[in-house]
Order: C-alpha cells, then structure tokens, then sequence
C-alpha cells in the first residue's frame, strides 16, 4: 500500500468548529480512522465556535481537547478576529478586504501543537480542513504552505513519528461546495457548524465567511439550514 492511499489508524484533527474541519471528521470516521479532535482558543471574537467542534465530537463520541492559546492570540494584533479595534469585513470571501482577518501564521502554531500530540500520542495522522477557497487570502492553507511544514513536521520529529506518518489535509484542491456535497452524503450535521467571524448568537449573513458558506450551499445545490442575520444577497448565489 502506498503512501498516498493507506489509510490512517488515528488521526489529530485540527477542528474549529466550521465545516470543513467537520466533514473532514466524518471523512476520517467513514475510512476507519481513529480521530482525536484539537481545537484552539486563540482569543478569537468568535469563540463560539468552540462549542459547535464538541457538537460534533460529541456526536462522533471522539475526543474533544482544547488548548488555550489565548495568550497567544492576544500578541497577534491586527487581525480582525483577534483584536476588536478591527471590524470584521462584510462581502465576498475572495475580496482584498478579508486579508484582516488573516491571523499571523495560525495554521503553523496549531499544526506544531497538533504535531507534538501525535507524537506524544502515537498516532500516525494531522489533518487539517484547508480548501482551495482560502488559497487567495490565507497563505498557511496554499498547497506550497502544506508541502512545506509536512517537511518540517517530519525534520522535527524524525525518529519519533509513528509509522507511516502523514500530513492530511483532504480538500486541500476543492471548493467549499465540493466539501458541501461531501458533508451531505456523509450526513454532516452542517446546523451544528459555525462560520461566522463576527460571533454573534447566530451567523451574521453578511461577513465574508457567511457568504462563501451560503455561496457553498448555492453552488452544491441543497439546502442551507444555517439561520441567518440578514437576508442573502445577491453575491450569495452567483
């Protein structure tokens, strides 16, 4: 069996709550995989986020851990999501305006942590739920981003990773609404899934992660059980 199409035994998920990491977690359990979920409190405005990732561990009876990096988060100024002296930007997903809410390189930090505890954990996976969506304003979730600190989780554990260790990140080359339609034949619980950066009671319609999320709807061509703010504009189903 190859590199490419083995199958993990047990998997460190990164899980934030929104729907890729979700159906990334339903694509673990359906292969047979073992799956550990990792969220992080990094003193985001949208926290809440949190307690839709352990909906879902909870209704995958996995676990669920979340390690607290809110100090962290409170020395990465600038980004709309961590600092609320920076609004949340509103219109399309791909717009220059999103690049507020880049988070200086989370996706390195969480993928170390993630990688420390497969080691620590024996187990032979992190997977992460990057899709090609987040290629035009999120430079830690690029394939060259993904080749690149495989390398360096590899160069830094060497010796101690488990066996037939792989980075994972399945929908590193597809569209939300790909992962849409993946999610449906699963039977993702797609309500109990958090997007909005704003992190209101409920999803705001309007930010850039709520339209992409009801673009994503729109293009998979099934229903949004998601309950929003405001109502869709046009930019929601073009």
């Amino acid at each position: 069996m190859t590199e490419q199409t083995r199958r993990a035994a047990h998997a460190v998920l990164i899980a934030s709550g929104g729907m890729d990491s979700a159906v990334a977690a339903y694509v673990l359990r359906d292969r047979g995989t073992a799956v550990t979920m990792l969220s992080f409190d990094y003193g985001q405005r949208h926290r809440v986020e949190l307690a839709y990732a352990a909906k879902i561990a909870e209704l995958l009876d996995v676990p669920h851990e979340i390690v607290d990096l809110a100090g962290v988060g409170g020395l990465l100024g600038g980004s709309a999501l961590t600092d609320h002296t920076v609004p949340v930007p509103d219109g399309h997903y791909s717009d220059e305006t999103m690049r507020s809410t880049v988070v200086p390189n989370r996706n390195m930090i969480m993928l170390s942590v993630a990688a420390g505890v497969a080691v620590s954990r024996n187990a032979d996976c992190v997977a992460y739920g990057a899709h090609a969506g987040d290629h035009a304003v999120y430079p830690d979730c690029r394939p060259e981003f993904y080749r690149q600190v495989d390398l360096a989780i590899r160069a830094g554990n060497d010796g101690f990773l488990a066996a037939g260790f792989r980075l994972e990140a399945p929908f590193l080359e597809v569209t939300k609404a790909d992962i849409v339609r993946r999610g449906q034949a699963l039977g993702v619980p797609f309500s109990l899934t958090w997007s909005c950066y704003k992190g209101g009671i409920v999803h705001c319609g309007t930010c850039g992660t709520c339209v992409e999320r009801r673009e994503a709807f729109a293009l998979a061509g099934l229903d949004d059980p998601t309950e929003y703010a405001a109502a869709a504009g046009p930019e929601a189903v073009a």
